[in-house]
């Protein structure tokens, strides 16, 4: 009888687990036809990519850590791209980056920004705006490039700021 009950519990735990995964994954999905032109090539250039990580995996060019931190990135960059493109509403996407704590010197060199003080909407250095952590099995940081018009105004108020 005790044998009986585990195993009922583990099959109630499998179908748990399996529903909970389905749940999670209609959150994320998503049609084509919802995004306009610009949105819709960008998840097309993350599909490309996607694709092009699997190929040199299969391959054994590179390693599993590599191929599934970089697949954990593209799967960050397609999540935070489908969230501003529904919160927005619009047919426009900044220039994503999206970088593991490790990586911050990659965007941002020595002057690594501490990533315990971030708070989504902060500017850096006049250059990205702090979108949110996003976990995909590791967190990543997102980032959106300002556009040379946005840097150029915080270029300005800050050095309008420093004069007498």
């Amino acid at each position: 009888m005790a044998i009986l009950n585990g195993r009922f519990s583990a099959v109630l735990l499998i179908a748990f687990l399996g529903f909970t995964s389905v749940h999670a994954n209609q959150r994320l999905t998503y049609s084509d036809e919802e995004f306009g032109p610009v949105v819709r090539a960008y998840l097309g250039y993350l599909r490309n990519e996607q694709e092009v990580v699997d190929d040199r995996v299969s391959r054994r060019e590179v390693s599993a850590h590599y191929y599934r931190h970089n697949s954990n990135r593209i799967k960050a960059l397609r999540q935070m791209a489908i969230r501003l493109a529904r919160e927005t509403h619009n047919d426009y996407l900044p220039e994503l980056e999206a970088v593991s704590a490790e990586e911050m010197s990659l965007l941002f060199g020595s002057s690594r920004p501490q990533v315990a003080k971030l708070k989504v909407g902060d500017v850096l250095r006049n250059t990205f705006r702090y979108l949110g952590p996003v976990r995909t099995g590791e967190t990543f940081y997102l980032f959106a490039r300002l556009d040379p018009y946005e840097q150029a105004e915080l270029t300005e108020k800050s050095s309008a700021v420093s004069r007498p």
